[in-house]
């Protein structure tokens, strides 16, 4: 219980303040918000925790703390302003107003700029699952032999780029040609940030001796928080613009969020501190496949719109047969 206390103070807090703005029905609306963003984040909270635990404790602290601020403050409520100010040319003080007292056509702008969200969000965690599934150095595959045969790929240099660029310039096919750019611009700047941050994560992660072995850890701490961040901002952007659904009111959206996507963090440091991906050792696999699946409804979703009730099962299905497959190896180990 020690590792949610943080997470339940915030939303007594938050929910204070959503009663207060929004009354009975703003409460509610609030935890519906938070509710629906633990479920359809469980797999972000998997390899959130894959790479935390490769961090010191300092940082560990820094990404349940500072991390958050960022991801509520910054990723839910700052993030989209900034991009429908960049997408409709109104300054950004203008744009919080626009929130604010005329939500709908803050909601509206935001809409508009799906395509370039989706196609920026659907590279980078691509990219993400990509990465995990051309690792040739992972020892245990959940989906044995196909599995083991893609993994062996990961010894052509950069094939995941070379996947997901194809997939993107493949993608551009079904997309009206007036939006065909923007959608392929955004989508080569996620690949852009995934590899600057990932290359940079594992620069500092290389071995080395004595103090400066420690700094570099301490450098690759830096990365990897930077990336756990730019990994969550890609998993909230479909979630605000789908919180406009359910309200239009961005303070009680942000509340909601907020509660969220403490919890995630949260259960991030729990399935750390509890080796969880030790105890489930296919978690991590399911965690991965779940953000595949999510980097492909992105993508379609610039032309197709699909529920977001869709995401969640689909990420709750493999998360789900993943444990089983866990418990099953588990036992089928101790047999030996």
């Amino acid at each position: 219980m020690q590792h949610f206390r943080l997470s339940i103070i915030v939303t007594t807090i938050c929910l204070a303040v959503a009663w207060f703005w929004g009354g009975a029905m703003g409460a509610f609306i609030a935890i519906i918000l938070g509710v629906l963003e633990v479920s359809l984040s469980f797999d972000n909270a998997v390899v959130n925790a894959s790479v935390l635990k490769r961090m010191d404790e300092r940082w560990q602290r820094y990404f349940l703390t500072w991390g958050i601020l960022i991801a509520v403050f910054g990723m839910r409520l700052v993030f989209p302003i900034a991009i429908v100010a960049f997408a409709t040319g109104i300054d950004f003080v203008g744009v919080t107003q626009m929130a604010l007292h005329t939500p709908e056509v803050y909601a509206e702008h935001l809409t508009q700029s799906h395509i370039q969200i989706a196609a920026f969000g659907g590279m980078f965690l691509l990219m993400v699952f990509f990465s995990f599934i051309f690792d040739e150095d992972r020892e245990l595959h959940w989906l044995g032999r196909m599995e083991k045969k893609l993994a062996s790929f990961g010894k052509l240099e950069s094939i995941e780029i070379i996947f997901a660029l194809a997939i993107l310039l493949i993608s551009q096919h079904w997309l009206p040609e007036a939006i065909r750019l923007e959608a392929l611009t955004s989508g080569v700047y996620g690949v852009i940030l995934f590899v600057i941050v990932d290359s940079l994560a594992t620069l500092f992660e290389d071995e080395e001796e004595g103090d400066e072995a420690v700094e570099m850890i301490k450098k690759g701490s830096v990365m990897s928080f930077l990336y756990l961040e730019v990994l969550d901002a890609s998993f909230s952007f479909d979630g605000v613009i789908g919180a406009f659904a359910i309200t239009q009111d961005v303070v009680i959206i942000m509340l909601g969020l907020a509660i969220g996507a403490m919890f995630v963090r949260s259960l991030t440091v729990f399935l750390v501190r509890q080796g969880t991906l030790d105890e489930y050792v296919f978690l991590e696999h399911g965690a991965h496949y779940a953000i595949g699946t999510l980097a492909a409804i992105m993508l379609i979703s610039m032309t197709h719109e699909i529920p977001e009730v869709i995401t969640g099962l689909v990420g709750a299905v493999l998360i789900g047969l993943s444990v089983l497959s866990s418990i099953h190896y588990k036992k089928r180990q101790a047999q030996l």
